[in-house]
């Protein structure tokens, strides 16, 4: 399958809503789609795909998109492979982005991976950062380099190395974002989308799965994404009942408490807890580090925080390598007196 290279333009980018509420993955790829737009001297465009979705196509506007590719259809209400695939395959087909970049959500890493096929291109997953250049990165005997390609980049064998990943040959250039990763533009009130309508026909097949009922888990944890200042404690913290330590600390600064992922493989906090690699993605503005070693996994998942602060008790822990102030001490006897020092100044 041969492609036209030159009919594909525009960064696109696939703005997840679920119950009509835009997911904030969308506001921040629009963020990237616009630094990667103007390298490329293009626009940006973002896919709203549901039904009596319409209104939300201005809030995609006032974070930037140029314009908004809407598939409004009944067979769109709620997520969906079969008919999501489709109309995202089709939008693709018939506007043929050069840049096509979907959040690595539940959604998105479902609905990514199989656009991309039938559309025949690649996909790179789970990408942290975004650049345009050129590619190969340096020039080789014998190998055309060419210019202006998306390079994706990724932590590899388990972040232990880093990966760049370009898509030289086929498009568009298609990656899946780590939510968190990428910054959205400040809000433009009153903005107005410039909407374009396309319904590219749904036929019902077997693939079609039919919902009999949606369970939703009612959440009774702050979304660790959105918070300014997070307690975070490791298998150092000791316990389940000891992490009654960090829960103090937090609430005198207001915060909340997150964790690594050997405190949830230990089952001691809920998974939507976990920064990380295989968690979330976290920039607060403060950050304990406490009993956390600071494996490399963990650091790809928090290493954007404003200020960061370590206590462990081990002095070479590699979390000391990155943090800002560091405490070699024992927590139990540290973190308390933290925790009295602090409701002191701030009482």
């Amino acid at each position: 399958m041969t492609q036209n290279m030159e009919e594909y333009k525009g960064v696109f980018i696939f703005a997840q809503q679920v119950d009509n509420k835009l997911d904030n993955i969308a506001f921040e790829l629009i963020g990237k789609a616009k630094e990667l737009a103007a390298d490329l001297q293009t626009e940006v465009a973002a896919v709203l795909l549901g039904s009596g979705v319409k209104d939300l196509c201005d809030e995609l506007a006032a974070y930037g998109a140029d314009k908004v590719i809407l598939v409004d259809d009944p067979e769109l209400k709620e997520y969906r492979t079969e008919p999501y695939a489709h109309a995202l395959a089709s939008v693709i087909g018939e506007f043929k982005p050069e840049i096509m970049l979907v959040g690595a959500t539940a959604i998105g890493r479902d609905l990514g991976p199989r656009v991309s096929a039938r559309v025949h291109t690649g996909l790179t997953a789970d990408c942290t950062k975004l650049e345009i250049g050129d590619f190969p990165l340096n020039p080789m005997p014998g190998k055309e380099q060419k210019h202006n390609q998306l390079l994706m980049t990724r932590p590899a064998f388990g972040g232990n190395t880093i990966a760049t990943i370009a898509c030289p040959d086929f498009r568009p250039q298609m990656a899946t974002v780590r939510p968190g990763v990428m910054q959205k533009q400040d809000k433009v009130e009153g903005a107005k989308a410039n909407v374009v309508e396309f319904n590219p026909g749904f036929t019902p097949n077997d693939k079609y799965v039919e919902i009999l009922e949606i369970v939703k888990n009612a959440k009774t944890t702050a979304d660790i994404m959105d918070a300014k200042i997070l307690v975070s404690g490791g298998r150092g913290v000791g316990s389940a009942e000891n992490f009654k330590l960090l829960d103090d600390l937090a609430a005198v600064l207001g915060g909340t408490v997150s964790c690594s992922r050997a405190v949830v493989d230990a089952g001691w906090k809920a998974k939507d807890l976990q920064v990380g690699q295989t968690g979330k993605t976290v920039r607060p503005n403060l950050y304990f580090a406490i009993g956390i070693s600071g494996a490399i996994q963990h650091l790809a998942g928090m290493e954007e925080s404003d200020i960061i602060i370590a206590i462990n008790k081990d002095e070479n822990a590699p979390i000391f390598d990155v943090a800002d102030y560091g405490i070699v001490g024992d927590l139990n006897k540290i973190v308390p007196a933290l925790t009295e020092k602090l409701k002191a100044e701030l009482a």
